[in-house]
């Protein structure tokens, strides 16, 4: 079981044709299989970090999050909401969900909660997952939402099953893997909740995707059906070469580069085949890298940047070869984020290769640095820009906001900011404690066994079971304002933290300069911590705060 808690650091009409030249972005909103992640930060990513590479003339606008359920990316204000913000007349939105809809066994979570709350259950009711929903009520609901505020905002909505589990019975995938849950569902009535009902496998009542498609054809909207491609390709590699291939090798859940990219190729081969942004659809067999140019952002004089690239080819000749990668100016390459160098090779047989590079760049002088990357397989050729901008910090008054958590909930503050106090969503304090006087610092701090840190628990104080991903309604977090009239330049965000009474703890870091936490940025995932040894984090951002 992976315990999942989200600690966060902030500085969240009718349908139009379906042609490409009337689209300006694709819009792609789900759950952590859609999602982007950084590459920094762990080895999981979502399909959707790749389609574009698979679309010229589109955009792709990846909105996918983290344990977003059909009803929380809805309700959630930083998500839906926001996204709906960023919609144009004749864009596209992608719209999968399932994952998290599961959370409560086929139950709507409200209903759970409203149940244990009338037989005055308050710890129950406190500790239940509101995202579930239900295949054949709620779920359906939500989806109708999507579908019909996209066409308000005159868009096209594209329905798209989403991605199954990794979860194999010889040679099929279980009901459950693809998000049917008839074989074992719970369900509220009168008498109270049942568990461990069944229906047989000609009952769809229970059956996430079927519903999507009956949304689909009830709507007259198009269906892309990836649960079955998913589960077809995953068939084609096997039970273990799958997991160990495609999967982020956490579970059988979420993917690797690989297996994103495969999804992502396949999903724009289905879209090709429906007619559906066809004429913007790439799947070509020749060489291709993803991205095709990078723009690695600002850093600080001395830092180095640094970017992952996709590099995908079919039906490749010859059939058996390397690739070669060659870097200009200062720029490094690495196939293993180890060994750098200014080149490197790849090699590859039955003319494919699914594979990542990176590159990284020290920033030796103020202002902006283009290099690029040359790769070569056999005849073919691909240059790619790469640019990076050095900036530095000069002038001003430094500022520093310190958070201690020894005692209470306190903070340091130097220099002209105001600070946003430490705030709990789903959690609380349970105490200031340093348990059995046993947590371990990294060297270098200074910090003893005796130091006492504040320790978290969940509302409810039972973590759920089968728990996979991150809560968004269940964060710590912490935030700095700039004063009036100034402008704040943070270069540092950093913190300890450790899980305490097992290792199957989980976290993930973000940041947002957005008031309402849209957009954030992934900046640390941890999967299993460590129980009782603190963990260091930090990471050196370009973030420029006006004042308010």
């Amino acid at each position: 079981m992976k315990r999942i808690n989200t600690l966060i650091a902030a500085a969240m009409l009718s349908a139009i044709p379906l042609t490409a030249d009337a689209a300006k972005k694709v819009h792609t909103i789900g759950d952590s299989t859609m999602a982007n992640y950084d590459e920094s930060a762990t080895v999981t990513r979502g399909w959707c970090q790749y389609l574009q590479q698979f679309l010229d003339g589109i955009e792709v606008n990846n909105r996918g999050k983290n344990g977003a359920s059909s009803k929380s990316f809805y309700q959630e204000a930083s998500f839906w909401t926001s996204v709906k913000k960023q919609l144009q007349p004749g864009d596209y939105v992608v719209i999968q969900f399932a994952h998290n809809d599961e959370k409560t066994s086929g139950m709507d979570g409200d209903e759970v909660k409203a149940y244990y709350t009338s037989i005055s259950d308050n710890a129950t009711a406190s500790a239940t997952d509101y995202r579930g929903t239900n295949p054949s009520t709620t779920y359906k609901d939500y989806l109708r939402k999507y579908v019909n505020e996209t066409r308000e905002a005159g868009c096209t909505p594209i329905l798209c099953g989403p991605v199954c589990r990794m979860y194999f019975s010889g040679n099929t995938i279980r009901r459950n893997g693809r998000h049917d849950l008839g074989d074992s569902f719970s369900k509220v009535t009168e008498n109270g909740i049942l568990e461990k009902q069944s229906v047989p496998a000609d009952d769809h009542s229970m059956d996430y995707v079927y519903q999507m498609k009956s949304v689909a054809e009830e709507m007259d909207v198009p269906f892309i059906d990836l649960t079955t491609a998913t589960a077809d390709l995953y068939l084609s590699y096997g039970d273990t070469p799958c997991h160990e291939l495609l999967g982020d090798g956490q579970g059988s859940t979420h993917l690797s580069a690989t297996g994103a990219a495969l999804i992502a190729r396949r999903f724009a081969g289905l879209c090709q085949e429906a007619g559906i942004m066809a004429d913007a659809i790439r799947l070509t067999s020749d060489l291709s890298i993803s991205p095709s140019s990078a723009d690695l952002g600002e850093g600080y004089k001395g830092q180095e940047l640094s970017k992952e690239f996709m590099l995908s080819g079919f039906d490749l000749t010859p059939a058996s070869g390397e690739v070669s990668i060659t870097t200009s100016g200062n720029l490094l390459v690495s196939t293993d984020k180890t060994n750098w160098a200014q080149t490197a090779s790849m090699h590859y047989d039955a003319g494919t290769i699914i594979d990542r590079f990176y590159v990284r760049l020290p920033l030796v002088s103020n202002g902006t640095t283009e290099e690029s990357v040359v790769v070569t397989a056999g005849e073919k050729t691909l240059t790619i820009p790469v640019t990076a901008t050095a900036v530095e910090l000069s002038g001003g008054t430094e500022v520093t906001a310190y958070w201690r958590l020894e005692k209470d909930d306190s903070y340091e503050l130097t220099g002209p900011a105001t600070v946003i106090p430490e705030k709990w969503e789903g959690m609380y304090v349970q105490r200031y404690s340093n348990p059995n006087a046993n947590t371990v610092w990294p060297e270098g701090t200074g910090f003893e066994t005796t130091r006492k840190t504040q320790r978290n628990l969940i509302n409810g104080d039972a973590w759920p079971a089968g728990e996979i991903d991150e809560v968004s309604t269940r964060y710590i977090e912490f935030g700095l304002t700039a004063m009036p009239e100034t402008t704040l330049k943070i270069d540092e965000i950093s913190y300890y933290m450790c899980g305490c009474g097992g290792n199957g703890m989980c976290v993930h870091v973000y940041y947002s300069t957005d008031d309402d936490f849209a957009n954030p940025q992934l900046i640390y995932s941890k999967e299993k911590m460590p129980a009782n040894n603190m963990l260091d984090g930090k990471v050196t951002p370009v973030i420029s705060l006006d004042g308010g």
